[in-house]
C-alpha cells in the first residue's frame, strides 16, 4: 500500500522539445516533459516515480509504482501504489490502479479498474438440485 514515505529522486529528465522513440526503462525517478513514443515501464523492485507534466506526451503503456499525470498519454496505465491524475491530465486508454486521486478536469477515455478486482475468487455458480 502506499505511504507517505520519502519519495525516490527524480534522476531522470526527458525534456520539452525531445521526442524519444521506443520502450523507456528506469528506476527509481522519471519526468517526462517532451515526448515518448514507447512503453514507459518502471524497472525493479523498489519503489518508483514517473511524472508525466503537463506539456508531455506518452504515446503507449505507462506503468510504475507512483504515477502523476498532467499531460496526454495514449495507452493503458498501470500505477502498483498511487496515481494522480491532476487537473490538465488527458488518457486515452484502460487504467489500472490501487489508490487514485483525480483532479477536476482530468479526462480519461477507457475503463478505470482497481487491482485488487483480480484478486477476488471466480464466480462459482451452484448445481442444480436434482430431485
Amino acid at each position: 500500500m502506499f505511504s507517505k514515505s520519502k519519495q525516490p529522486p527524480i534522476r531522470t529528465l526527458i525534456g520539452e522539445g525531445t521526442v524519444i522513440q521506443g520502450e523507456l526503462r528506469f528506476t527509481e525517478g522519471l519526468r517526462i516533459d517532451g515526448e515518448v513514443h514507447g512503453d514507459v515501464v518502471a524497472s525493479g523492485e523498489g519503489h518508483s516515480i514517473l511524472v508525466i507534466s503537463e506539456k508531455a506526451r506518452v504515446l503507449g503503456k505507462v506503468r510504475a509504482a507512483h504515477v502523476i499525470v498532467n499531460g496526454t498519454v495514449h495507452g493503458p496505465i498501470q500505477s502498483d501504489e498511487l496515481l494522480e491524475l491532476q487537473p490538465k491530465a488527458s488518457i486515452v486508454g484502460d487504467v489500472r490502479y490501487e489508490v487514485l486521486e483525480m483532479h477536476q478536469g482530468a479526462s480519461i477515455d477507457g475503463e478505470l479498474r482497481p487491482l485488487k478486482a483480480e484478486e477476488k475468487p471466480a464466480l462459482k455458480l451452484a448445481a442444480a438440485a436434482g430431485g
